[in-house]
């Protein structure tokens, strides 16, 4: 844990530590690298290989890999209804904000009497990782698939990686199916990641690759992008939680301990112009950590990736915060409209005491899936336009065309290209 406080003289020194940008681990990179290479050369081979030694599964062959309908029809049977309404409520949440968020085509005429506009359409083919593991991520499948499904997407491909015993969490598996999975395959990791973007035997390419994930992923999103596109950089779990003396400190200590315990390489920040604040969540903080079960992560989070932070006024918290670029922000302040608008690197912001970004990972309805490690700096969280391809159109007449031929030429003249500027003339000669 450490504790910085605008009182020490190192203040400006310790808090640049905070200010990120995402890069990856010289080690993670190497890594991930050798993987994707592995992946490239044998194909199905290398992911029985890998798999058997990351997730301790013995698989003999490809078509092992691929979830059959009678395991995606046999997935809800051992669910209650309640664990079955849960998943759906979040799963309308998620459709319903996805459906707004939808881009729809449109045409205008632009000055000189052209007809301009876009097109937006889905991608044939998609791949989206679900991370298992300690825990299988079944709202994931809400934030994710059920956006693809809104948008369109006819061919929704998801690997996730699979129990040592080769089978895959049975809620997991229900979700995908209700939320519109075409595929489903029991590959984890970055070769998960690799597969879908070069294509095995059993697993065919994808245009674009979507889903949080842990270093490794990420670093295989990052190395693969423009072999496919990606969707964003999302990491380990993190929070910064921005607050006055207004907080209930045991409601924030919840919300800080919510994040950590989803892995010992989370984070967890409080950042605070009141000192007895501070002090009081981290008392919270120790005292619930106890009684929690997660605790090999819960304590890595709370030695290694705990910080509380006093600054002199929350003018400087909110600085702080842009420069941490965080997951999650839950700000809590009297001063909140005020405050709202100058935070710019966030990937999602929660307001209020009553605003618990578990709600957010759940059931709201915007994506959980957030930038992490700094990379909010460059990178929005999911949305459903992400699963849309934008094309743009042009028809001119002739009209149109005598308006803007005289400036294409100049333009043509400007850069060397008369080709360029012939192509337009042309058309108005007799």
């Amino acid at each position: 844990m450490a504790y910085i406080s605008y009182q020490q003289k190192n203040f400006k020194t310790a808090i640049k530590k905070l200010s990120r940008r995402s890069q990856p681990l010289a080690e993670v990179e190497k890594t991930v690298t050798q993987v994707i290479v592995e992946v490239k050369k044998g194909g199905d081979k290398a992911l029985l290989a890998l798999g058997k030694k990351f997730d301790r599964v013995n698989f003999r062959k490809g078509s092992d890999l691929k979830v059959s309908e009678a395991e995606l029809a046999a997935s809800g049977s051992s669910l209650s209804t309640k664990e079955k309404r849960a998943i759906a409520a979040s799963r309308k949440n998620a459709t319903f904000f996805a459906k707004r968020s939808l881009r729809k085509n449109w045409t205008a005429k632009n000055a000189q009497g052209a007809q301009v506009g876009e097109v937006f359409q889905p991608f044939e083919r998609v791949g989206i990782y679900v991370p298992g593991g300690t825990a299988p991520l079944v709202s994931t499948v809400n934030m994710t698939v059920a956006l693809a499904k809104a948008a369109g997407v006819p061919e929704i491909v998801v690997c996730t990686p699979p129990r040592p015993d080769g089978s895959i969490n049975p809620a997991l598996l229900y979700a995908l199916q209700q939320a519109g999975a075409t595929e489903v395959y029991k590959v984890g990791g970055a070769q998960a990641l690799a597969a879908m973007a070069v294509g095995t035997r059993t697993i065919a390419p994808v245009a674009k690759v979507f889903g949080p994930g842990n270093s490794y992923v990420v670093e295989a999103k990052r190395q693969l992008f423009g072999l496919v596109s990606v969707d964003l950089l999302p990491g380990p779990s993190e929070i910064l939680v921005l607050c006055d003396s207004s907080a209930k400190p045991a409601w924030i200590a919840t919300d800080l301990l919510a994040q950590a315990e989803h892995g010992g390489d989370s984070l967890m920040v409080l950042v605070s112009d009141s000192e007895k604040t501070l002090q009081a969540v981290q008392q919270q903080v120790i005292e619930q950590a106890a009684t929690l079960t997660r605790q090999k992560q819960l304590q890595a989070v709370l030695k290694k990736g705990s910080t509380y932070v006093l600054v002199e006024n929350m003018q400087d918290g909110v600085q702080l915060c842009n420069d941490f670029a965080p997951e999650h922000v839950l700000l809590i302040s009297r001063k909140e409209k005020s405050l709202i608008p100058k935070i710019k690197t966030a990937g999602a912001i929660f307001l209020g005491n009553y605003s618990p970004v578990a709600v957010g990972d759940f059931l709201a309805g915007p994506s959980h899936e957030l930038p992490t490690g700094g990379a909010g700096k460059s990178f929005p969280g999911l949305t459903v336009d992400q699963f849309q391809r934008r094309t743009s159109i042009v028809k001119l007449d002739r009209a149109a065309m005598e308006k803007s031929a005289p400036i294409v030429e100049v333009f043509a003249q400007m850069e060397g290209l008369d080709a360029h500027g012939r192509s337009a003339s042309i058309r108005l000669e007799k």
